[in-house]
């Protein structure tokens, strides 16, 4: 229900029964503790009839109106930290549906002050609160509240002490997704191991599968020591895929539950358990945690007997297949494409004539056509085989994403387009296909087959480029992806000569070879040339060389679009075409609709999102310019690359100086006398980009943020791994070493500021002191603002 509606139903009930009853389910009382001469606690405790509840200082947005405080303090007194409060209830909310931490009975918090003038005796303050029994909510009430200094209690040091803790924050350990396992047994030697992930509501778990550049997988990783060996990939449950708009890519993730199952053979009986360790990361509309790792272990003595079912495995062969079959039909129309090349589309009435002529009759001419067509399929799926066979499916997916083989393939398709362009032509060697054709002269079956390799070698300078494109895009789904290519790729390829063998008569009907030819082959060329720097963008953000920003790659694009433009409508020739007197309708239409999509990418220089085109170019805050070419950026001025610390870098897109090392930014802070903005983010965390986007850019935050306080950019998910022997000791698993730097942040953050979510602010000085109280996720700017002066306040008058 909409807290709104809540809040008017309570008002309007209030108001009826006004006259009635007078509700007044809370008392307030306040005294105070004396710590030392110039340190007190403000405590307010409430008193709450049976049957009421109090709700915390922090609540859900769209939930009740929480618990909050205020002091006048003016220039007498400042307060240290936030007010703190008990441990409470927390339960999931029928009313609200959400979960809602209140007390009952009786609840107290606590303040502490540091006295700045010895002459104040009395410090006032205010308590907004709202409180709720099972069929009505009174609305919001404000008591003032009075402290009284000169009657406070002394009380040790010590003791407070292991009461409250008045740097700490409220402890915020989350933990939204439980793992349990089971085994089932299908015989004497395999099993499956069973792992399932029990997901709070409003939280994601992602898969197995994310593109690169989003968030953090799940991942399993087994003990396949003591005879057991892993049969296959781990599979999941279908999910759910969305277009996720921060990360601009389709990503698959989980609610409530999640099922993953990994077949295993057993080799010694004596084997009773599996272990392994599961990594994930899980996000909700306002924060995601850093990377978890866990460890999980299958009792093989508890496994229960089952029939070797299919059904449980379907939803991963369903989404297998649609990926075979978009595969098969990319590379089935790709194909068709390459029938439309000098090379190959002359060879159609050329052979199936020779077929229908040498053949004693017409049937045996379709025949052998059909042969031939078979021929080709069957020559190009085994190259797919071959691959597959050499590689292995596993290693082909990890080969497409490797920063060196996005290198080559880039170089590869640059040669091809020049090529294509009419620069020089790329051939198989001429041994290749007279071999090829001696062998054809055999006759028979084995005649045909050379025919068609004769074919394949030929067109290679036209085909080649297209069939190693079928094939790295293929790679990157692993698998027989590969062969499934080919067999799409050569049934496009072969089918006319079938088709024409059948029905001779449609040879009439084909286009004259010509011009128009080789202007496909140019077309394909520039097309080439456009997807090569997608290749070389691959490789600069895996490496983040920022030699190829977003910027780089559009002019790019724009200047190969808007070249192919010129060539479609005539304002360009290159060395093979023939010479053009007129254009036909096709060519213009089509060299309109390539100018329009130039025209589209212009605007992508001034910061435009080019939702048409996302999955291609670098992502926004990848960029020189994150603000558009000539934008310039707010917040005065920021150090230039020559002039960084060290250690520090310019944090993109607002040019903030910033440390990514904890001891690096804390020393240049105390050498520089400015607070330290400690910034618990990482790369995959959907909110930090929010912030970084949204509220960061404001003038005012970026002012503070460029000028005011040293930056400590912390990524719990950092992946850069501790040199051989340095890794530090778990604190949180004991027994266990660190995997990288990241897991080092998170844990920092969990153990010193009790949360494990991202975003996360912390404001502090150079003790290590908080300045404030953190902040989380905070999408109002004008919020954040009043957060960051307060804090930087607070160090300016110590």
């Amino acid at each position: 229900m909409n807290f709104n509606k809540v809040l008017l139903l309570c008002l309007f009930a209030f108001a009826f029964n006004l006259n009635a009853q007078v509700f007044d389910p809370v008392k307030w009382e306040t005294k105070t503790e004396k710590i030392s001469d110039t340190e007190y606690n403000l405590i307010s405790t409430a008193t709450i009839d049976a049957g009421w509840h109090l709700y915390s200082q922090v609540v859900p947005e769209g939930g009740p109106v929480a618990t909050s405080f205020s002091y006048t303090t003016d220039s007498d007194a400042k307060l240290i930290a936030k007010t703190i409060e008990e441990e409470g209830h927390t339960v999931d909310d029928p009313v609200f549906e959400m979960k809602i931490k209140f007390f009952e009975n009786k609840a107290e918090f606590k303040q502490r002050i540091k006295v700045l003038n010895k002459e104040l005796s009395i410090v006032k303050g205010e308590v907004e609160f709202m409180v709720c029994d099972d069929e009505k909510c009174m609305p919001p009430n404000y008591i003032d509240l009075v402290f009284n200094l000169k009657e406070a209690k002394q009380v040790e040091e010590e003791t407070t002490a292991t009461i409250l803790d008045f740097n700490a924050t409220e402890t915020e350990i989350f933990e939204p997704v439980k793992w349990n396992t089971s085994v089932e047994k299908i015989n004497d030697t395999e099993y499956v191991l069973v792992s399932k992930a029990t997901i709070d509501d409003g939280w994601k778990l992602y898969s197995q599968k994310v593109p690169e550049g989003g968030p953090i997988a799940t991942g399993f990783e087994y003990n396949v020591e003591n005879g057991v060996e892993l049969i296959g990939n781990t599979i999941e449950e279908k999910g759910k895929e969305v277009m996720d708009k921060v990360f601009e890519m389709k990503i698959k993730f989980f609610k409530n539950s999640a099922e993953f199952r990994q077949k295993i053979k057993i080799s010694d009986k004596n084997t009773t358990s599996v272990a392994s360790e599961v990594s994930f990361m899980a996000c909700d509309d306002e924060r995601c945690l850093a990377p978890t790792y866990l460890d999980l272990n299958y009792d093989l003595t508890k496994s229960i007997a089952v029939k070797k079912n299919e059904d449980k495995f379907q939803s991963e062969k369903e989404e297998g297949s649609k990926g075979l079959w978009s595969i098969f039909l990319v590379a089935f129309l790709s194909g068709f494409v390459a029938l439309l090349t000098p090379c190959v589309f002359p060879m159609i009435p050329m052979t199936v004539s020779f077929f229908i002529k040498q053949s004693q009759s017409k049937a045996k001419g379709i025949r052998n056509a059909i042969i031939y067509g078979l021929s080709i399929i069957v020559i190009y799926v085994l190259l797919g085989t071959i691959i597959t066979a050499i590689f292995g499916a596993d290693a082909l997916n990890a080969l497409a994403t490797n920063v060196w083989f996005n290198v080559i393939f880039f170089i590869l398709l640059v040669v091809f387009a020049i090529s294509f362009l009419g620069a020089f032509e790329i051939v198989l060697p001429n041994s290749w296909a007279n071999k090829a054709d001696r062998q054809a002269d055999r006759g028979g079956l084995v005649g045909i087959f050379f025919m068609a390799l004769a074919l394949a070698i030929v067109s290679f300078s036209c085909t080649g480029p297209i069939v190693g494109t079928i094939l790295v895009e293929a790679a990157s789904k692993g698998g027989v992806a590969p062969v499934i290519g080919m067999l799409g790729f050569s049934s496009a390829i072969a089918l006319p000569f079938a088709l024409f063998a059948a029905f001779p008569g449609w040879l009439n009907s084909l286009p004259k070879s010509g011009g128009w030819l080789n202007t496909v082959k140019v077309v394909l060329g520039f097309l080439e040339l456009a997807l090569a720097f997608k290749f070389l963008s691959q490789a600069d953000l895996v490496l983040q060389l920022h030699f190829l920003e977003r910027e780089v790659f559009l002019a790019i694009w724009i200047a190969i679009f808007g070249a192919l433009s010129l060539y479609l409508l005539g304002k360009i020739q290159l060395p093979h075409d023939s010479p053009l007197k007129h254009i036909s309708v096709g060519r213009l239409l089509l060299g309109l609709l390539t100018l329009s999509f130039t025209v589209y990418m212009i605007p992508g220089l001034w910061g435009a999102p080019l939702n048409l085109i996302s999955a291609f170019p670098p992502p926004l805050d990848y960029s020189e310019s994150p603000y558009g070419v000539g934008n310039a950026k707010g917040g005065g001025s920021s150090a230039s690359h020559a002039e960084l610390p060290e250690g520090a870098h310019l944090l993109a897109p607002h040019d903030i100086l910033a440390f990514n090392d904890y001891d690096q930014g804390l020393a240049y802070a105390k050498k520089v006398g400015k607070p330290v903005m400690l910034d618990f983010t990482g790369w995959a965390c959907v909110n930090c980009r929010k912030m970084e986007q949204n509220v960061w850019v404001k003038p005012e935050v970026l002012l503070q943020l460029k000028n005011d306080v040293v930056l400590i950019s912390l990524y719990v998910d950092e992946q850069i791994d501790f040199p051989e022997g340095e890794a530090p000791d778990s604190k949180l698993r004991p027994g266990k070493k660190l995997r990288n730097k990241g897991q080092k942040w998170s844990e920092m953050q969990t153990i010193k500021y009790k949360t494990n979510t991202q975003p996360y602010y912390v404001l502090m000085d150079h003790n290590e002191e908080n300045l404030n109280v953190p902040v989380a996720y905070t999408p109002d700017h004008i919020e954040y603002i009043k957060w960051l002066k307060e804090g930087i306040g607070n160090f300016k008058k110590n």
